[in-house]
Order: C-alpha cells, then sequence, then structure tokens
C-alpha cells in the first residue's frame, strides 16, 4: 500500500479527532441562537473562564488574590488545599449557572425585543467583560489542566495499524475521549429537547416568543436554562481544549473556528454543529497534507475561512439550517 495513502489515513482520523473538539464549541452558539435568536460571541470566553475557574477550584487558588494583595500589601495565593477534579467540575458547573443567572437577570432581560445586531454587540461586550474577570480573578498565566483524562498516543491503535500498515498511527487518547463525550453530550441534548418539558418549551420560545408566552412558558426561565446549559458546553469544551494545549488565554480564540463550522451545518442545527465540525477538521487536515507543501504550508489558518465562504455563496443556510424566506 502506498506510504501517501496510509499517512492520509492517519491525517483523516486526526482531522475528525480535531473536529469533534470544534463542534463542541459550536454545540453551546446553536442552543443560545435556537431558544433566543441571539449570536453569542462569547462563548469561546465562557470556555476560558470555565477552564479558569476549574483550574483554580482544583488547585484551592484564592480568587483575586492577585487584587487582594496589591490592595492589602498580603501574600495570599492559595487556600493550602487541592479539590478532587470531580468536586471541582461540579464547582465549576455551579459558577457557570450562577453565570447564566446573572448575564439574563443584568443584560439581556433588558434586551428583550431589540435588533439583533444590538444583541450580538452585547454579547461582544460580554466577552471582553468576561476576559478582563477571568485574569483579574484567577490570574494571566498559562495553566495546566489535569482532570484525570488519558493523554498521549494510544498504543493500542499504534500496535494494530502497524500489524497492517507497517506504520503506527499516532492517535492522541485525548482526543479519543472527547470523541466519546462529544457523542454522549449530542445524544443527550437531543434527548432533553425532543422528550422533556423544558425541552419542548425551549422549542417553542425557539419558534415564536409570542406564541410561547401565550401558553405560559417562562421566556427568562427558558434562556436562564439555555445559557445554562451553553455553560456546561462551554465547560467541557474548555475541559477538552486546556487539557490539550494548556488553560491559557488564547483558549478564548476557539470561537473563531466555531463560526465556518456553523456555516457549513447551520446555526439552528445540533448535528449540523457536529457534521460541520467533523468536516472542517478532516477538510484543513487533508488540505495541508496534500496541497499545504505545494504552496508554502500554513494553510489551516484559512482553510476553514475559505471553504466557509463558498457555502455563504451558494447554500448561506448551511447544511442543515432551516432556509428562511421573507415576504416583502
Amino acid at each position: 500500500m502506498p506510504e501517501q495513502f496510509v499517512w492520509g489515513m492517519e491525517v483523516f482520523l486526526n482531522g475528525l479527532m480535531a473536529g469533534v473538539l470544534y463542534a463542541l464549541v459550536a454545540l453551546g452558539f446553536v442552543l443560545i441562537y435556537k431558544a433566543s435568536g441571539i449570536f453569542n460571541y462569547a462563548q469561546g470566553v465562557m470556555a476560558l473562564f470555565a477552564a479558569l475557574t476549574l483550574v483554580g477550584i482544583m488547585e484551592g487558588q484564592v480568587p483575586f488574590s492577585h487584587l487582594i494583595n496589591a490592595i492589602f500589601g498580603t501574600k495570599i495565593h492559595h487556600f493550602g488545599w487541592h479539590a478532587p477534579a470531580l468536586l471541582a467540575i461540579l464547582g465549576t458547573m455551579a459558577v457557570m449557572v450562577l453565570l447564566a443567572w446573572l448575564v439574563q437577570r443584568l443584560i439581556f432581560r433588558h434586551l428583550v425585543g431589540q435588533e439583533p445586531i444590538l444583541l450580538f454587540m452585547a454579547t461582544i461586550g460580554l466577552a471582553y467583560l468576561m476576559e478582563g474577570f477571568g485574569d483579574l480573578m484567577w490570574g494571566s498565566e498559562i495553566k495546566k489542566l489535569d482532570v484525570g483524562l488519558p493523554q498521549g498516543i494510544n498504543l493500542a491503535i499504534d500496535e494494530f495499524t502497524y500489524n497492517i500498515f507497517d506504520y503506527g498511527f499516532f492517535i492522541d487518547n485525548l482526543d479519543i475521549v472527547a470523541t466519546f463525550i462529544a457523542i454522549a453530550l449530542v445524544g443527550a441534548l437531543v434527548i432533553f429537547s425532543q422528550y422533556t418539558k423544558q425541552g419542548r418549551a425551549m422549542r417553542a420560545v425557539a419558534d415564536d416568543h409570542q406564541a410561547a408566552l401565550s401558553v405560559g412558558v417562562s421566556l427568562n426561565f427558558i434562556w436562564i436554562l439555555v445559557w445554562s446549559v451553553a455553560g456546561f458546553v462551554a465547560m467541557v469544551a474548555g475541559i477538552m481544549w486546556g487539557a490539550k494545549s494548556g488553560v491559557q488565554f488564547s483558549l478564548s480564540l476557539i470561537a473563531l473556528k466555531a463560526l465556518p463550522v456553523l456555516m457549513l451545518g447551520g446555526f439552528t442545527s445540533i448535528p449540523g454543529a457536529i457534521v460541520g465540525g467533523l468536516i472542517i477538521g478532516v477538510g484543513e487536515k487533508l488540505f495541508e497534507f496534500a496541497i499545504g507543501p505545494m504552496i508554502g504550508g500554513a494553510t489551516e489558518n484559512w482553510f476553514a475561512y475559505v471553504l466557509a465562504l463558498v457555502f455563504l455563496v451558494f447554500r448561506p443556510q448551511g447544511l442543515f439550517g432551516e432556509k428562511i424566506i421573507e415576504r416583502v
């Protein structure tokens, strides 16, 4: 079997794994957009904030320690204990739910009925506010996140592929875990939206706010619920990306890679976010492998956006999005 074909298979598998991580971020965008029509620019920062909070709780870091030390001249940094990963994750979930309540209570409750561009600008402001608040609360240094997830090469796959192709595939254990977590998360979200009372209420709000209000659905409750679920998805994405590359402020930029995913899959489709993520992940890896060396490399930085531009021209609603026809 030709070496290029074997290497291409390895690149394809790694692309699938990368696509799953992109899809995890895109899911948060889809959830909020479906229920409220808000494109949440702050989703990437939510993933960063969740990862920072998780590391801070696990390491027993004193929140706002830099500010406290600067004001009072103290030298406190840690409580002196370390929390188990599971307990820290539960604590982070509580923080993200509180954040969802504050966002709805202090910001979006006052913007009901406003133009979409105003809501979008509000999420941009929220993103920068959360980024600065996270810096002030937990510090700006790069942090290591270890919640016990396996990392490094999967020896079973390496040995299996070596016996077949005389070449071992490098597949990261963390990427495999992320794939199964994403599958479980999507399944849970589908079950929640289709078979629970709150899920049906969320879909009713997405279809028509006024009609949902007329049958007794609370918009405030639904939007807090949606932001909480999106915060949970952001936390999962933050854990995966943080464990892979460290918790640093560039983590918030993963939201930019989620934009092409949404354009491909559609802004209102949960399965579309997954499919779009896989297409982007595989596409950028294979394009870099096959075409990158011919044109100087570094194609992964722009391939996804060019592909998204093509979709915007020929199918602006994406693969799974709803085509909207407005009568004038």
